[in-house]
């Protein structure tokens, strides 16, 4: 099953997420790496929200890592939640 982990970034968020940026990177790779995350990245135009999609038996995973993660505990992601997803096409 998928979850999709949804953020809402701060204003001004690509100049203030500058400090924290490895680090959060370094987070996400973390997860790719095992298994949890699928894909991530941020929608522009306005660059205001982030999603990243997990794959797993429960949103825990999704969970623990914006819990976890740099830019939500620096305040940089105003809000998250994370949502079930059901894919119809592409889940290979």
């Amino acid at each position: 099953m998928h979850f999709v982990l949804f953020y809402k970034t701060a204003d001004d968020f690509i100049n203030k997420r500058a400090p924290f940026r490895e680090e959060h990177l370094q987070h996400v790779r973390n997860a790719y790496d095992n298994g949890d995350l699928v894909m991530a990245g941020a929608l522009a135009e306005p660059a205001d929200t982030a999603l990243l999609v997990f794959e797993g038996d429960s949103p825990d995973a999704a969970r623990k890592f914006a819990q976890n993660d740099p830019y939500v505990k620096q305040g940089l992601v105003t809000e998250w939640q994370v949502r079930p997803w059901s894919v119809v096409i592409g889940n290979k």
